[in-house]
């Protein structure tokens, strides 16, 4: 007996296989109806078989023995009860005898007999296909070559669909375990053509990795490893593995019914031979053998779901066979980037290294010059380690970087290396270690069987959050025929009630039509319009005789034309959704006669039959629905949109809006490019509101835009489209303007559906490239005139195609002849403009490929987020683009690395998620396992963590710092379970292990997490990180990498800005995670330590520098950081318009290198309050910055340095602004807001200026420099956010010292054993006051108010000694007080380290009492004051000071750059001037040369900038002049003052050359520089 499987059992297994829960009540219902008939129609025909079969031959006969019982013949592919597997003839007409028990069987024998062509035969885990062709390699039969003898090896029994029969044995011929399943999609090269998978015992249903990913996504964990447990052990996937007994859902199954035929078969299945999708192979398949030509099945397995990627796996298999695990890539290590810059330590410089090895107890320390190779000092090392290297090889060592898993490259110099770069240019010592190449990890590097495994797809998609679309299972399909035929059975049998009948058809066919996407053809309608009314569809009014239906040849008729609507539905469903079946048709349809498009002068025309899947609430809020359709190339459009007349929403079997309209663009297919594009939007008009319905109002009310599609007219074989096509809309709320190229929307199960009839003809229609042209002499670029021959050098000269106006354009197409010989080869930075959407030609695409090809692979990084995204607008899946990145990725761990995380996020692209699925399926079949299983770790880390930061950042903040700890364990289990992983952030951080003491959180909005990992290195420090869950970091991302690029502009033209660059890395959609930088602060936190209203001072940011730089030449260079990083800073975030700038996304090094962090905002996007942009200035450039940079409160020439800097460097990346156009243009269909159309790359157009010289850009900066240095409103902005962030403290925030640089502890320090004050002194700088010493220096008893204020923080008042109260110091008495206070304050110490251990031995304790550098460099000093700008106070030699003038003449102009004036002496007053610039062109008595400049304000070095023009002076008459240039200081009402003049003979000038210098000013003589 069989245990009845519960009603609510049987729902869940049954919907896996895609069935809703009406269907299956609707099937349920109808089967169990007919079981008791249908088994004694069965009985009866059985034993009418077994007379058929020995009378007649069989229809198959075999050469070879064969175990006949492996053979079974069956009617449908249910496979419901294996009682039914015997022939079945056809019933005859009579009366039905009563049901009765069914007899018990012998074995079940092969079918034989005249009416066989009527049945199936299933075919199941044959080693060879059905052309006698053996399967996954074994070997063919002797005579196999012969049609006439088929001699199939034998056949596994067939197993019931939801279980087995008791008892039931496994065939011998397929074992548990024997051979591996094959993928649908794979190229075997050894056979070379495509191979299928075959149903086998292993895996008995097909289900492949899609049909577990489906399960995965659809059920919980625990069913999936159910069901995968049971599919390896050979059971269908849905069986429960507690029980091998057949449900008793057996019984109530529907009798396997053979597809019929009615009528004439041929006639019925011509249509659906022709509409088949060929299969791709090397060679043409084949048709069947004749012997098989009557017999066919009703759904077969597809050998490839998809031609196109069935060449695709081809395409990877050969790229993979060109780059075997031999190259460098196979090594598995991870190399440090070279890069070739001028700023590269070269010969000459020396480089201080140090090298440890395990053979040596103490490290190894060099001097190498930049320019020495690393295997130089490889050997140089070896020294001291061998005593003999004869039989050393430099090759078998490697010199990898301490802390990192990257390792240095042999054979370039020491100094290319980025690593060394990056110690040099923040003063890190460089520290190596010595590895044998043997004994180095190689975990990644692809193996010998990771080059032999076949390219599949499937198997490598698990790693992807959401599978590809899902589709009806073959089994579910074969469920519902089986229905549908049993009710054929009972509606042609039926002698009275037809329409109850018929309404029982028409249901099933509804099923089958709502599992094949709910579509309804028109044949399918026409078909059912045969049928009598019912209620399950509305119906036409058609007359019809009702005793029409009385006659069964009728009826007949209806179920033949029926039939084969239903399965040229489910032939079109296979190929729109790539299901993993197909119906079976006799033979295979011939390739036909090729024929190029360009021959053909017909009109490009469709038909536009409905849309299917209607939402139930369009009916009831639209009306007059239209399609408007248009052929675009590039997105341009080729001609006028063509409209469809307006429907409404009609019910048939389901709601569908029907045109059955023709389109007939005025365009012929001639003229078609290859890349042409049809678009189809619905539009509709909203139904008016009640009591609004007169004919005014229905004027006034504007279509809505409700959906949109896009296809290409030609596949990637470039055939014309033809045949129905169904075409999945994308809602119109998603932007159709960046998705020129996206798939059919079959992602979303409740998409609408369009459907499309195109043309079919005898012959395909190819596109083909026209021949190229012969040269001729008429084309030579000499034979055109001067005037073209000008004006077409200037627009080939240009940089970038966004300098090309229309006029150019329209000429070069028009004498694009003639320029062929005159074009040169683009640079790969300018080639990256032809991959945008706007040329999606394919040869256009493949020549920027060829160009881009040239690229290094470090240069490759800094492009490849745009590169990926460029991907979506080629048009197939395999082109020179993909290629070009799988085979840079198979050769460098790197590009693997950020290509795979760039695809993953790619996958939440809805509009172009199967394409990287494709792709990054693709990446993973090219990785070898260990990289594989090393992308799988990383995945599983990045969901531990960002499951964590959810529930932190969900949770009270009471009771965040309790769930991150309990949080942490689960982390802490991963590294248990895993060993080590690698970041997403970079290859090369490998951890093993979270620090959890570390660890924390900030209270901001997102409330990322700050995690500190165990580093496997030991030789390196923890590995700090900041993970972000609910912030997008691809826009960080983003402005990172401009950045980045902005950077290396700069010094590859000598200009080194100092730039922190950190790494940031989305790992999804709203998750992420950021580089920690060490030893910064943000500006708030330094700036709150002078009160909340540090904002407003000047001497936060300096005090701060001094403090961590107390040595002179010390806190000299990190001012000179300050200048360079802080001049990089103002120009990047101008150019790219970063806004949000507050004191907390600002951050400083102790070594002064400035940076920013946290890019919400860009391209002007500023944050508003009400109407108020919050950022008012161009750039965040505050007085205190300035105080840094001038040294004090007054300008000084580091500030003309300053200025300067950001001029030069301003302009450095103007000259590239077509390359961050080319960039950002490529990511206007990545989905940031913020960089969505055209307006946002005009920004970076505007902010860049590429039409103004250098001269006037500098101006313009430098205007920018002072309205930004002039704004209140930024300062303000900063307040406010410190008042903000009063009320926040962050997790496991400790009070430190603002005086102290550093924390000391008593581990760090020893313990103290006694303090006292011994002495005051007095001091005059920073301000007066007193200092006690103690064991070290402090100023005055302010800081020992400020321990005693932050350990009230720590401990509570009981523990603390009482301190002693503050007053005020008067003048006259302070050196008294200042004594009789160094004994109360000898008190107060005495009792604090005499107090509480936990109190005494705190570390706040240790650090004040620690000595601090400033305390040891004033010991001994001299104190006396001095002028705070005396730093930077400079000898000029003059009195008068100098200016710097830039002098130069073109186009009969002498421009004068007015820039700088340094050292003017002060009025006489003592007050500073007011200066200004004025000249003269001498002789002049008319004075009509006079220029001057603007007033600068309360300064002796001013900063302008300004241009001086003299126009329309001849070179001789110039020559003859001289340039009297004087500075006067505005005294309003009184006569200016002349502070001192020059005068430059315009003849010493070499005026063909721009002049730059500083003059000497002083009384009236001639100027010298």
């Amino acid at each position: 007996m069989s245990r009845r499987r519960g009603p609510g059992e049987q729902w869940p297994a049954l919907e896996s296989v895609g069935l809703s829960r009406k269907e299956l009540a609707l099937a349920e219902a109808l089967q169990m109806e007919y079981d008791a008939l249908s088994r004694l129609r069965q009985d009866k025909e059985e034993s009418r078989a077994r007379k058929e079969q020995l009378q007649e031959r069989s229809l198959i006969s075999w050469d070879d023995p064969v175990d006949r019982n492996a053979i079974k013949a069956a009617r449908g592919l249910s496979g419901s009860d294996p009682a039914l597997s015997h022939a079945v003839p056809n019933v005859p007409e009579g009366p039905q005898v009563p049901a009765g028990p069914s007899p018990p069987r012998s074995e079940p024998q092969p079918w034989k007999g005249p009416l066989s062509g009527d049945y199936l035969l299933i075919f199941e885990g044959s080693q060879r296909d059905f052309l006698g062709e053996p399967l996954n390699g074994s070997e063919p039969h002797e005579g196999g070559g012969s049609p006439k003898k088929l001699s199939p090896p034998p056949l596994p029994p067939r197993h019931p669909l939801w279980g087995c029969p008791e008892g039931s044995q496994r065939s011998p011929l397929s074992p548990k375990g024997q051979g591996q399943p094959r993928d649908i999609n794979m190229f075997s090269v050894a056979q070379d053509k495509l191979l299928g998978r075959r149903i086998s015992q292993e895996d008995p249903y097909g289900v492949d990795a899609i049909t577990c990913l489906n399960l995965k996504s659809t059920y919980e964990s625990e069913a999936l490893r159910e069901g995968s447990r049971g599919w390896k052990e050979g059971r269908s996937i849905l069986e429960k593995e507690s029980s091998r007994k057949p449900v008793a859902r057996s019984k109530t199954m529907p009798p396997q019914v053979p597809p019929r035929t009615y009528g004439a078969r041929a006639g019925g299945r011509k249509n659906l031979a022709a509409n088949r999708n060929r299969r791709i192979s090397v060679e043409p398949v084949p048709p069947r053998p004749h012997s098989l030509a009557n017999g066919y099945e009703l759904f077969e397995v597809s050998e490839e779901r998809d031609e196109e990627v069935a060449a695709f796996c081809h395409m990877l298999d050969v790229l993979r066979s060109s780059s075997g695990s031999r190259d460098c890539c196979g090594s598995g290590l991870v190399w440090n980037a070279v890069n070739l810059s001028p700023e590269q330590p070269g010969h000459g410089v020396s480089l201080k290294v140090t090298v440890l090895c395990d053979s040596l107890r103490e490290p190894l320390t060099f001097t190498c010059d930049g320019s020495s190779t690393v295997d130089l000092l490889i050997y140089q090392a070896l020294c001291y380690t061998h005593d003999e290297l004869h039989a050393v090889d430099v090759e078998d060592f490697l010199l990898k970087i301490c802390g990192l898993e990257e390792f240095l490259q042999n054979k370039h110099a020491l100094g290319s290396h980025e690593h060394i770069q990056h110690c040099r240019k923040f003063d890190i010592d460089i520290r190596l270690q010595l590895l044998r190449r043997k004994g180095v990890r190689s975990d990644l590097a692809r193996t010998a069987s990771d080059d032999q495994s076949p390219s599949t797809l499937n198997h490598h998609i698990h790693l992807q959050e959401r599978p590809i679309k899902q589709t009806i299972s073959r089994q579910a399909l074969s469920l519902l025929f089986d229905t549908f035929h049993n009710e054929v059975d009972a509606f042609l049998a039926a002698e009275g009630d037809v329409p109850l009948k018929a309404e029982r058809v028409i249901q099933s066919v509804m099923a089958i039509c709502n599992a094949l996407a709910a579509v309804e053809s028109q044949e399918i309608t026409a078909a059912l319009n045969q049928m009598p009314p019912c209620p399950s569809r509305m119906q036409p009014k058609i007359q019809k005789d009702p005793n029409v239906l009385a006659k069964r040849e009728n009826r007949e008729r209806i179920v033949e034309s029926l039939t084969a609507a239903i399965l040229n539905l489910v032939e079109l469903y296979c190929s729109t959704f790539n299901a993993d079946f197909q119906t079976a048709a006799p033979g295979s349809r011939e390739l036909g006669v090729a024929q190029e498009a360009r021959l053909l002068t017909c009109p490009l025309a469709f038909t536009v039959y409905a849309t299917h899947r209607i939402p139930i609430t369009w009916a009831a809020s639209y009306e007059d629905f239209y399609l408007s359709c248009s052929l675009s190339h590039g997105g341009k459009e080729l001609c006028s949109p063509l409209l469809t007349r307006k429907a409404h929403v009609y019910k048939y079997l389901f709601h569908l809006i029907i045109w059955d309209q023709q389109i007939c663009f005025p365009v012929q297919v001639n003229r078609l490019p290859r890349e042409t594009l049809l678009s189809v939007t619905l539009f509709a008009v909203p139904v008016p509101p009640p009591g609004s319905s007169s004919d005014a109002n229905k004027q006034r009310r504007v279509p809505e835009a409700l959906g949109w599609v896009t296809t290409p007219l030609f596949n990637f074989r470039q055939v014309l489209t033809c045949g129905r096509k169904l075409l999945g809309l994308w809602p119109a709320t998603q932007d159709n303007s960046r998705a020129r190229s996206s798939a059919p929307n079959f992602n979303q199960p409740d998409s609408v559906i369009l459907q499309i009839d195109f043309p079919s003809s005898a012959f395909e229609v190819k596109f083909t490239s026209p021949p190229a042209a012969e040269p001729s002499p008429r084309y030579e670029f000499g034979s055109l005139g001067e005037e073209d021959q000008r004006q077409l050098r200037e627009a080939m000269q240009k940089k970038s195609l966004y300098w090309l106006t229309d006029a150019d354009r329209q000429r070069l197409w028009e004498k694009r002849c003639h320029c062929h010989a005159q074009w040169s080869s683009m640079s790969h930075q300018d080639a990256l403009g032809l991959l945008h959407a706007t040329f999606p030609d394919q040869e256009v695409r493949r020549t920027a490929v060829q160009w881009i090809d040239s690229i290094s692979d470090t240069e490759l990084l800094d492009y490849l987020p745009q590169l990926v995204q460029a991907l979506k607008y080629e048009c197939y899946l395999d082109s020179p683009l993909v290629r070009f990145l799988m085979k840079r990725a198979i050769c460098d761990l790197k590009i693997t690395h950020y290509f795979f995380w760039l695809l993953k996020d790619g996958l939440k692209d809805s509009q172009f998620s199967i394409r990287y699925q494709y792709l990054l399926a693709a990446l993973l079949c090219c990785c070898g396992k260990g990289l594989r299983e090393e992308f799988d770790r990383q995945c599983l880390l990045v969901s531990t963590l960002a499951r964590l930061a959810q529930q932190v950042r969900d949770a009270a903040p009471s009771a965040r710092q309790a769930i991150l700890r309990e949080g942490l364990e689960d982390v802490a289990q991963f590294f248990k379970a895993h060993g080590s992983c690698r970041l997403p952030l970079s290859p090369s951080l490998l951890v093993k292990g979270i620090v959890p003491r570390d660890c924390s959180y900030f209270n901001s909005n997102a409330v990322p997490l700050k995690l500190s990992f165990q580093n496997v290195d030991p030789l390196g420090e923890n590995i700090r990180v900041i993970f972000k869950c609910g912030d997008d970091l691809r826009q960080d991302m983003l402005t990172l990498q401009m950045i980045r690029i902005m950077n290396k502009i700069w010094v590859q033209e000598g200009l080194d800005m100092r730039m922190v660059i950190f790494r940031c890395f989305s790992t999804g959609r709203g998750r992420g995670m950021v580089e920690m930088i060490p030893n910064a602060e943000t500006l708030r936190k330094i700036q709150v330590e002078h009160g909340v209203t540090g904002s407003f001072k000047d001497r936060p940011l300096a005090d701060w520098l001094q403090k961590h730089n107390p040595e002179e030449d010390e806190y000299e260079k990190a001012v000179e950081n300050f200048i360079y990083s802080c001049a990089g800073c103002c120009v990047a975030t101008y150019v790219l318009g970063i806004c949000d700038r507050h004191n907390d996304n600002i951050m400083l090094k102790t070594t002064g290198h400035m940076f920013h962090i946290d890019f919400g905002r860009f391209l002007g996007h500023a944050q508003m309050f009400g109407n108020i942009k919050r950022d008012r200035a161009p750039f965040v450039f505050t007085s205190d910055m300035a105080y840094v940079i001038n040294g004090g409160d007054k300008p000084s020439s580091r500030f003309h340095d300053f200025v300067d800097l950001c001029c030069q460097a301003y302009n450095l990346i103007r000259k590239h602004t077509h390359l961050f156009l080319n960039l950002l243009g490529l990511m206007l269909s990545c989905g940031i807001p913020e960089l969505s159309d055209l307006e946002d790359l005009k920004y970076v157009y505007d902010a860049l200026r590429p039409q103004d010289s250098d001269a006037d850009a500098t101006t313009y900066f430098t205007r920018l420099i002072e309205s930004s240095l002039g704004s209140v409103a930024t300062k303000l902005n900063f307040f406010i956010h410190n008042l903000a962030q009063m009320k926040f403290t962050g997790s496991e925030a400790r009070p430190t010292l603002s005086f102290a640089p550093r924390t000391h502890t008593l581990k760090t320090s020893g313990r103290i054993r006694d303090v006292f004050l011994c002495r005051h002194e007095r001091v005059f700088n920073p301000s007066k006051g007193y200092t006690y010493v103690v064991k070290v220096q402090r100023d005055s008893p302010g800081e020992f108010q400020e321990l005693h204020n932050k350990l009230r923080l720590l401990f509570p008042s009981s523990l603390l000694p009482s301190f002693p109260s503050r007053f005020v110091i008067g003048r006259s008495r302070g050196e008294a007080v200042a004594e009789r206070r160094k004994e109360e304050l000898n008190g107060y110490i005495w009792h604090l380290i005499h107090a509480a251990p936990e109190v005494a031995e705190c570390d706040l304790i240790y650090t004040f009492f620690h000595p601090l550098p400033r305390d040891e460099k004033a010991a001994g000093t001299n104190l006396t004051p001095k002028p705070a700008d005396a730093t930077w106070a400079r000898s000029l030699g003059k009195v008068g000071g100098e200016v710097k003038l830039s002098i130069s003449y073109k186009n009969n102009k002498l421009f004068i750059m007015v820039m700088h004036i340094r050292g003017l002496p002060p009025l006489q007053d003592g007050n500073d001037p007011d200066p200004y610039v004025k000249t003269y062109l001498l002789p002049d008595p008319q004075k009509t040369t006079k220029r001057k400049t603007k007033v600068a304000r309360k300064t002796c070095n001013p900063t302008y900038n300004e241009m001086l023009v003299y126009d329309g002076i001849p070179r001789g008459d110039l020559e003859q002049r001289e340039l009297r240039l004087s500075v006067l200081s505005e005294e309003g009402f009184w006569e200016n003052i002349l502070l001192g003049e020059v005068g430059i003979r315009l003849r010493d000038l070499d005026l063909a050359q721009e002049k730059m210098g500083w003059f000497a000013l002083g009384s009236r003589g001639h100027g010298t520089l």
